[in-house]
């Protein structure tokens, strides 16, 4: 695997945690955007794809999430939280002046990526949305009830692999315990915010998703897809697969679809 660094710096609220990549002359900077109640080092196997494929991969950790600090998976504002992942972008900027940068979010990542492409789309070369949570996402509406129920995720709809649940169900920097209200109303109001943010334009957009998603539909994101959609989108849809694509049994061929849509667009 590829060798990561971890450092911190001052997000909009606390400490927030950023492990990069940096690759050996990389021509583009990658920069993860991980899920809800997840963490960064969560995607060792994607980043060490991309750094062979020539990038250099950043991600941090969100307020609440993984050795960030924060009240776990509290988060109030998800304007916020991108405008932290563009602290990130920045500091990659820094490192690698001039080099491209593709954005690439998975589930909730996928939500906090389409809003930072819609504020900050004019720095991005391209964007992925891997399951993304977009358009309507059916646990918000937990935020209506008295009691929010403490129901754990059935780890066997992360993959088939179902190595990838066991680990997951395992990880201490995992969250395990119950949606926050007050996250999912934030929830609710970015996906209202995206919906009627306005179109990606000309950006070059890649939307993969499992057809077997029963964390994040895929017909749910397909009508937020439909909202945000510009003039270049481009979608895998895999039968079978199930919430994280990038962690299923067919992992490879997503990640080469990726890789493959990355040198498209490095090569205009």
């Amino acid at each position: 695997m590829a060798q990561s660094q971890v450092r911190d710096f001052t997000g909009t609220r606390c400490r927030i945690s950023v492990r990069s990549w940096p690759g050996t002359s990389p021509r583009y900077v990658a920069l993860l955007v991980h899920g809800y109640g997840e963490h960064i080092g969560r995607y060792e196997y994607v980043a060490d794809a991309l750094v062979r494929h020539g990038a250099a991969v950043y991600g941090p950790d969100h307020m609440g999430h993984g050795r960030s600090d924060g009240d776990r998976v509290y988060i109030e504002n998800f304007e916020e939280v991108v405008t932290d992942v563009h602290a990130v972008a920045e500091r990659a900027a820094g490192e690698h002046p001039g080099l491209p940068v593709v954005l690439i979010g998975h589930s909730m990542g996928g939500m906090i990526a389409a809003r930072y492409a819609q504020r900050y789309g004019r720095d991005l070369a391209a964007i992925v949305l891997s399951g993304p949570v977009l358009g309507r996402w059916e646990p918000t509406r937990l935020a209506e009830l008295d009691v929010i129920p403490d129901t754990p995720i059935d780890i066997a709809t992360l993959s088939r692999d179902l190595e990838v649940g066991r680990a997951y169900e395992a990880d201490p920097l995992v969250w395990h315990g119950p949606f926050k209200r007050q996250t999912l109303q934030a929830l609710a109001r970015c996906l209202d915010t995206i919906n009627a943010g306005g179109r990606l334009g000309a950006l070059p957009t890649l939307w993969v998703h499992g057809a077997a998603d029963e964390l994040v539909p895929l017909v749910d994101s397909r009508t937020g897809i439909d909202a945000v959609a510009g003039t270049d989108l481009r979608e895998r849809v895999y039968p079978e697969a199930r919430h994280e694509v990038f962690n299923e049994t067919n992992k490879d061929e997503v990640l080469a679809d990726v890789t493959g849509f990355i040198d498209d667009v490095l090569k205009r």
